[in-house]
């Protein structure tokens, strides 16, 4: 009965991450179309599009349906302070028209639409719904609506991530991504030309399959990796999924760094420096979002490193459904000091040591750590 235990939920967290890309990929589309009110900026200055609200809603809603409202308690990215506020009543209605839409489609997923149309006071209900602490006891799940809205604002990359956690240990996780095509090659290149390739040219590239969800059920030893269902196709679970495998690469000179995209919130150069010391030669690969942990499951990277600037704390979203998937094809995620994240402290990852180091393998694993504790050292003499 054991292998039995989250069945049920994996199941329902794979179906809602597969209703919340489609989601996206429709609001991408009309984003990067029109690019005015679909757009606004939080307090700090970050974007947030109608996508994030309308993905918190939308999962916040079916999750309740399925297993009851008191059943169900949700740590997300998002409050309902800046959607609420006068100036927002557009991106509201916006979003009002997101979500239902949406959930017009759910049956294509296998899960029930609501019998009438949902108004802006039940969106918001849904929304404000996420407002779990997390902690060390108790089951929540762990929501990051859009992970990556830099990167979903430009037509690049990003996630859907939902993790369930029970008594602080991350026990499932799911990741969609919506603009990880299925033929790896076509990452590096793809989406950066969104803007400068005529449609015709990305539909040629398209044919490849275009976005696919990931998911892992802790202490299975198994990763699964399912393409996106596209036209009038209805969603079969578990969809032709396929198991996935962490890279064997353990040679760093042959070895493929992930790393984030901006600067803002990584040391570019103290991870350039670690890889250089390791012995990394290859070109690193940035990707916005947890996508990178999806390339270190599926074999397309091997390291992905982050060190975040001073003062900057991380968020038990942005890693949970990443690293459950990562461990469980095989690879290996810690601080830097060699430790398991703890995701039992609440929204932030409390403790960390100076970063976090993902590798596809032990031994990797192993060089980097030694090599922080060299360039940390030497760095700090």
């Amino acid at each position: 009965m054991e292998e039995d235990k989250y069945a049920k939920e994996l199941e329902v967290a794979v179906r809602v991450v597969h209703v919340a890309c489609a989601l996206c990929g429709r609001v991408q589309e009309r984003l990067l179309e029109t690019s005015n009110d679909h757009v606004v900026s939080k307090d700090d200055d970050s974007p947030v599009t109608v996508a994030d609200f309308s993905v918190q809603a939308t999962i916040s809603w079916l999750l309740s349906e399925i297993f009851g409202v008191q059943n169900v308690s949700i740590v997300a990215e998002e409050d309902i302070q800046t959607i609420s506020k006068d100036e927002s009543a557009s991106l509201l209605d916006n979003v009002v028209n997101t979500v239902n839409e949406s959930l017009a489609f759910a049956s294509k997923y296998g899960l029930q639409s609501p019998e009438t149309t949902l108004g802006s006071t039940e969106i918001l209900e849904a929304i404000a719904r996420c407002n779990s602490t997390g902690g060390p006891s108790g089951r929540y799940w762990v929501l990051d609506p859009v992970d990556g809205t830099l990167g979903f604002v430009r037509g690049d990359q990003y996630a859907v991530a939902l993790a369930l956690i029970e008594d602080g240990k991350v026990v499932l996780g799911v990741l969609g991504c919506p603009n990880y095509p299925i033929k790896t090659e076509l990452l590096n290149y793809h989406y950066q030309h969104h803007q400068t390739t005529p449609q015709s040219s990305l539909a040629t590239l398209d044919t490849g399959g275009k976005g696919c969800v990931l998911y892992a059920k802790s202490g299975s030893g198994e990763a699964w990796l399912q393409s996106l269902i596209d036209g009038e196709k209805m969603l079969e679970w578990p969809n032709r999924a396929r198991l996935i495998r962490v890279s064997s690469i353990d040679d760093p000179t042959l070895a493929t760094l992930c790393e984030p995209v901006e600067r803002a919130n990584s040391n570019h150069s103290f991870t350039a420096g670690l890889a250089h010391s390791v012995g990394l030669r290859k070109q690193p690969l940035r990707v916005h979002s947890m996508v990178k942990y999806a390339a270190i499951a599926r074999g397309d990277a091997e390291i992905f490193m982050k060190f975040a600037k001073c003062g900057y704390k991380e968020k038990i979203w942005d890693h949970a459904a990443g690293v459950v998937i990562v461990e469980e094809a095989g690879g290996v995620v810690t601080d830097a000091g060699g430790r398991p994240l703890d995701f039992s402290k609440g929204m932030y990852l409390e403790g960390l040591d100076r970063g976090i180091i993902a590798c596809s393998g032990v031994t990797l694993h192993e060089k980097f750590i030694g090599a922080v504790y060299a360039s940390w050292d030497s760095s700090n003499l």
